[in-house]
């Protein structure tokens, strides 16, 4: 349908007391609707309808149990006191802070969160052995996710 047309029909339809107004040209058809509010009026195009067949529905069926969650880490979890960019070492190149096995005292420096161009070293708040690290070097990591599991 051309453009010009449309137009047209729209604005017939807003200045008269119709509420809807279809045509149908060809394949094409055209359904206008005048709506209540302040809302400019709704135009909507439709493709040729084919005849719709339904198919029957089988019962639901019941969801399988759901699968056991997680397993909670054992020991002390040390989490991101802020959202920023996590990283294991000062800079590229330097040995991470710690190692998986690597035993820390309270107070030594786990990682760095940079977080607004501002390098932030996240302590260790318990002495102890670490036993996991639960985020990848470079990562994105949210306030309150785990970091690292002391033992």
């Amino acid at each position: 349908m051309d453009l010009r047309k449309l137009k047209t029909l729209i604005d017939l339809v807003a200045e008269s007391d119709i509420a809807e107004l279809e045509v149908t040209e060809g394949e094409s058809k055209v359904r206008i609707v005048k709506s209540g509010g302040l809302a400019p009026n709704q135009v909507v195009m439709m493709p040729p309808q084919a005849p719709t067949h339904y198919a029957p529905v089988a019962a639901p069926v019941a969801a399988p149990a759901a699968a056991p969650a997680a397993a909670e880490p054992t020991g002390h979890v040390v989490k991101s006191p802020m959202v920023g960019t996590f990283y294991r070492a000062s800079a590229p190149g330097n040995p991470a802070f710690v190692e998986v096995g690597a035993t820390v005292k309270e107070g030594d420096t786990l990682c760095i969160i940079e977080a607004m161009k501002l390098l932030n070293e996240i302590d260790a708040d318990k002495s102890g052995t670490i036993t996991q690290i639960l985020v990848e070097n470079g990562q994105p990591v949210e306030f309150g996710q785990p970091l690292f599991v002391i033992g």
